[in-house]
């Protein structure tokens, strides 16, 4: 992309028209969050400041430079080579401004937490980005995995499902996927607004998750979980349904995709049964 642009463009236009390449692409590069100037990727900065690290490219306040002389445009698959071409002779000759006009025009959701859109949007446009916004009435308890999935995609599905709390019931909160280690994890939620809580009391240790191959494995393991850690951690379970009810619509988040393979079922079907409960239970 850079190298189609003479070698530099303003972090803005590039996240822009990353996001137009990617709505062109059948399997995208790159997942999106709305954020502070509209669509943007957490993980295409961090790959951008990686290569800034390795040299290939220059940052400044404003702008990210191509500094190597590689071709990178010959290494390119002919189809994705023209996708490329595609979106620089859509949208190559529009400004930061425009771009940011034209995302928000056809995709008001990537708008709803931009710092600008009320300077750039009219009335009408600016109704449909409040409609965009998701507003839960509800109070529900949702659960959510991190496998499988980008750290954008995730967080997306909880600011469309409008979750106010994460509760990180890890165990221990590290993880070798971008974005999911609690310091990350903590950041990028707070930059949307939503906050972060790490409850470990309620996880399970490493070392009790080894030579995990069949669900009867798994089922082996949460009838332990079941049995000696949520008969013993009934405050901390006490102190979830206090936030569910404080705040109305959180989420308890682990690894697994799969809920039948994560504690978090056991564990919401625990506080379930707490009296006071009286709420729906989602897994998203």
């Amino acid at each position: 992309m850079l190298q189609l642009f003479d070698g530099q463009l303003e972090k803005i236009r590039l996240q822009k028209l990353l996001f137009l390449l990617a709505r062109q692409q059948v399997k995208p590069e790159y997942d999106f969050v709305p954020y502070r100037f509209g669509c943007y990727s957490y993980s295409a900065n961090a790959d951008m400041t990686a290569m800034v690290k390795r040299g290939q490219l220059i940052e400044d306040d404003k702008q990210f430079s191509k500094a190597d002389k590689t071709d990178y445009l010959k290494q390119l698959k002919p189809e994705d080579k023209k996708l490329l071409l595609d979106v620089k002779a859509d949208y190559g000759g529009m400004s930061a401004a425009s771009l940011m006009k034209h995302t928000y025009r056809n995709y008001p959701f990537y708008a709803i937490k931009s710092e600008v859109a009320e300077k750039i949007l009219d009335a009408v446009e600016l109704q449909k980005v409040r409609a965009a916004n998701p507003h839960g009435t509800k109070t529900v308890l949702f659960t959510i995995g991190y496998e499988g999935i980008s750290l954008e995609e995730y967080l997306v599905r909880l600011l469309k499902n409008d979750v106010k709390v994460l509760i990180d019931v890890r165990n221990n909160p590290l993880s070798m996927k971008y974005g999911f280690s609690k310091s990350q994890l903590t950041k990028y939620c707070a930059s949307l607004g939503i906050g972060y809580i790490h409850i470990p009391e309620v996880g399970i240790q490493s070392e009790q998750r080894q030579e995990l191959k069949t669900q009867a494995d798994y089922d082996r393991l949460f009838q332990a979980y079941r049995r000696k850690n949520l008969s013993s951690t009934e405050k901390s379970q006490m102190e979830i349904l206090n936030l569910l009810t404080q705040h109305k619509r959180i989420a308890l988040t682990c690894f697994e995709a799969n809920i039948c393979q994560c504690h978090r079922k056991h564990l919401a079907e625990a506080i379930e049964k707490l009296s006071g409960f009286s709420y729906e239970v989602k897994h998203i």
